[in-house]
């Protein structure tokens, strides 16, 4: 039974629908993290006790936690092995490059979506050195996360990094929220407009969410 339910879940991911459904299903579990995780950081701006009550609440629970991160793990290196295979196929399906290529009706976010990817994965490696482990925070304190962010973002250049990030995060999320009805099948030509629009008002505000923090910082907006 098993090595068939295996066997049938091979099948399904060899085909190019079962990538971009992976990808649709992890990236959405991601996004959620993110929306979650931006709500948690303006705690910032409400000062030192709040910030790091919530922090001290998150570590609370150990199994709680450690199942976030794997779940959370595993959904990155599943969105990132299909969104590789799909780009490698789209590669693969178009060897001659056009002699010359038309963007007609693909969006900078879209015709970008894989750089982004990569960036944006890069930028998390370093946001995990830098606010949970402190490998790449000199002033790092555990359990001073006020203490971490406001010394870090005092910096305008690690600010900026930031910021930047930011703007590449939305970007990724305006089409990967699109993309995620497109794959599940949810999209339908009469609400196209609509569903975009709504994806790209959201990444705004998620990233928005994010830059108020290193931006309020860096304006000295941020008191204990």
């Amino acid at each position: 039974m098993s090595a068939t339910v295996g066997s049938t879940g091979s099948r399904f991911y060899d085909a190019t629908i079962g990538k971009k459904v992976v990808m649709a299903v992890t990236g959405a579990i991601l996004a959620l993290f993110v929306i979650v995780h931006m709500l948690g950081n303006l705690q910032v701006l409400a000062g030192a006790a709040k910030i790091n009550e919530y922090a001290k609440l998150l570590q609370s629970s150990k199994p709680v936690l450690w199942g976030t991160r794997i779940t959370l793990l595993l959904a990155v290196v599943l969105h990132i092995r299909a969104a590789v295979q799909l780009y490698a196929l789209k590669a693969a399906a178009r060897p001659v490059a056009y002699a010359k290529k038309g963007h007609r009706g693909s969006t900078p976010a879209a015709r970008f979506m894989i750089w982004s990817g990569y960036a944006l994965g890069l930028f998390i490696v370093y946001h995990i050195l830098h606010f949970t482990t402190g490998t790449a925070h000199p002033a790092f304190v555990h359990g001073d996360v006020f203490h971490n962010v406001t010394t870090a973002f005092k910096n305008p250049v690690i600010a900026g990094i930031y910021i930047v990030s930011m703007g590449l995060l939305s970007m990724h999320l305006s089409h990967g929220l699109y993309s995620f009805t497109q794959s599940l099948g949810l999209s339908h030509p009469r609400y196209t407009a609509r569903v975009k629009g709504l994806a790209r008002v959201l990444a705004v505000v998620i990233a928005a969410g994010f830059a108020a923090v290193p931006i309020a910082v860096l304006a000295a907006l941020v008191k204990k």
